[in-house]
């Protein structure tokens, strides 16, 4: 087939246009090479919108360039694909969102086009470069529409110089590394979205071993609701869970006790609330810490003695003068020696954990100094649910306190990784009012003046806080199932990314869509295959092959017996 234009293949009225505006017409041999179709145009703009704009498209061209051996060439035209359109000495790229059948354009085919960015043209090559976000000019109606070849992408998702981890190949090429700008991605936060059994653990996996090895002086803490990451980062990183944590009880400011200590309602919960305040205010005041500091509150993080409080609870029921009657103070008196003598809370309401330790953990939990291993894994799984979001509450507060309290001394960013992310930020609907979905919002809302990133990794992006993820620089889309969700997460792209949401449904295992901060522009990628030995423990059981095996069930049954009741999961 001879060039387009050579066969009138243009809007009507626009028939010497390619002459005046397009390069000049490429001339075939005798016995056409495939590779010829990069220099050959596939169709015409024929709409222009600000954003989203129209092109016709040559039914028969796409059949050609779909036996090109460049799989970029080979999917030219076809939605979620990169065309590029000639103004004047530039190049502006588009993705193809929708296609559709019309018999009133010449070729058939009518495509909806979202703009990416334009690069400037080497004279001599012909190769694109400067690439750029955004449009400086548009196309007229007419112009011709070329497809983008995998070394027209290789030039515009080339880095920019700026520090970026690789971690997978853009799609559909088979060679261009993806890459993510490191600085853009945790200083604007990220969200890691997909379904179950996408490959969501191992693409969080992959990125964090990415920058822990970019990074091994890095201060990076993640809070795993399953443990699945501690077989992930057995070698790079501190695992802790119930066995080794060691939190102490009296990091928790008030809302945080009132969370674990207090179990009414309405008007109940104010007056126990009250008791609460003015009886932990004493508590932490009998510590010399108190005296040296001088006038302190109920949040300051003061040790105290379980028993002290408990003591001056008593004492202040037994007060003639006290406003109400003595249930208030028996209520808080029982849950707190309920949670002291209850084995499953040890590793927070020990009484070993008294001591002033509160700069130990916090460099055990920050990795301060990381040691080669700048990642600290805190299995929550072995939490008594009760407290499960107090817990996560604490830790992420921690981090954004000291970042605050700390901006005296050189800046240390800590990135702080939460997964099953819509349990601790849920939306209006589904909140609760705890106070990890408070401090989690602050830190979207305000971490990155202070040097805290967060990263949210979620199957249903849908009951997430929607303010949380609109303060989200980078979202990485991997397959979702759920109409809502997609939904949810179109709205939260940037405008020049809607065409590869359209694709999100249709992702492939360990494929996902790239956009915002992190990025030049929107990408598709498909990530590395993470070696054994760094993947989290999240593969699904395979019914038939266990199923199909037999032996020590009884043994196995009385040793989770034995681990049940001693509450040491």
């Amino acid at each position: 087939m001879s060039d387009m234009g050579m066969q009138g293949f243009a809007p009507a009225g626009q028939a010497g246009y390619e002459k005046a505006q397009a390069p000049a017409p490429f001339t075939a041999p005798a016995s056409p090479a495939v590779s010829d179709n990069a220099h050959r145009p596939i169709g015409f703009v024929r709409e222009i919108a600000g954003s989203s704009s129209a092109i016709a498209l040559h039914l028969g061209r796409l059949e050609e360039c779909s036996n090109d051996p460049d799989p970029s060439i080979a999917l030219s035209g076809k939605v979620g694909s990169q065309i590029k359109i000639r103004v004047g000495n530039s190049w502006l790229l588009a993705s193809v969102r929708t296609q559709r059948q019309d018999t009133t354009v010449d070729g058939g085919v009518v495509a909806q086009i979202d703009f990416l960015g334009e690069g400037e043209e080497e004279r001599l090559t012909g190769r694109i470069y400067g690439f750029r976000r955004g449009v400086t000019r548009y196309p007229v109606p007419g112009a011709l529409v070329y497809p983008a070849t995998s070394n027209d992408l290789r030039q515009i998702y080339a880095s920019d110089g700026r520090t970026n981890i690789s971690v997978g190949t853009v799609f559909p090429t088979r060679d261009i590394r993806a890459g993510i700008y490191v600085d853009a991605l945790l200083g604007k936060h990220f969200a890691l979205l997909g379904s179950t059994g996408t490959g969501k653990s191992t693409a969080a996996a992959l990125m964090l071993h990415r920058i822990c090895e970019m990074a091994p002086s890095g201060h990076i803490v993640m809070i795993d609701p399953h443990g699945e990451y501690g077989s992930a980062f057995r070698m790079t990183g501190q695992l802790l869970d119930v066995s080794n944590l060691q939190m102490p009880y009296w990091l928790m400011n008030f809302e945080e006790h009132c969370e674990v200590f207090i179990t009414t309602t309405g008007p109940e919960r104010q007056l126990d609330s009250d008791i609460l305040a003015k009886c932990l205010l004493a508590a932490r005041s009998k510590n010399r810490l108190a005296e040296q500091i001088g006038k302190i509150t109920v949040d300051s993080p003061i040790p105290y003695l379980l028993s002290d409080l408990l003591i001056i609870l008593q004492n202040e029921m037994g007060r003639l003068d006290k406003g109400t009657n003595s249930i208030p103070y028996m209520r808080l008196k029982t849950k707190i020696e309920e949670i002291r003598s209850d084995p499953r809370y040890q590793f927070m309401f020990s009484g070993m954990l008294v001591g002033d330790t509160m700069a130990e953990f916090i460099s055990k939990i920050f990795r301060m100094p990381a040691n080669g291993k700048p990642i600290s894994i805190i299995d929550v799984s072995g939490v008594p649910s009760e407290i499960t979001s107090t817990v996560v509450a604490v830790l992420s507060r921690l981090v954004f306190d000291y970042a605050i309290w700390a901006r005296d001394e050189e800046t240390r960013p800590v990135l702080l990784v939460c997964e099953e992310a819509h349990r601790y930020v849920p939306n209006e609907k589904n909140s609760d009012g705890s106070s990890v979905g408070r401090i989690l919002s602050r830190i979207a809302k305000e971490g990155r003046k202070y040097g805290v990133s967060l990263g949210l990794i979620t199957q249903r992006p849908s009951d997430l806080a929607e303010g949380v993820l609109s303060q989200c620089g980078t979202i990485i889309a991997m397959r979702l199932n759920n109409d809502r969700d997609q939904a949810f997460v179109k709205a939260a792209m940037p405008e020049g990314a809607r065409g590869f949401v359209d694709t999100i449904p249709a992702l492939r295992n360990r494929e996902c869509i790239i956009s915002g901060e992190g990025v030049s522009i929107p990408m598709r990628v498909s990530f590395d295959e993470l070696e054994a030995l760094k993947r989290p423990a999240s593969n699904d059981p395979s019914f038939s092959e266990l199923w199909s095996r037999s032996g020590g069930e009884d043994q196995a049954v009385e040793r989770t017996v034995q681990r049940w009741r001693a509450q040491s999961r």
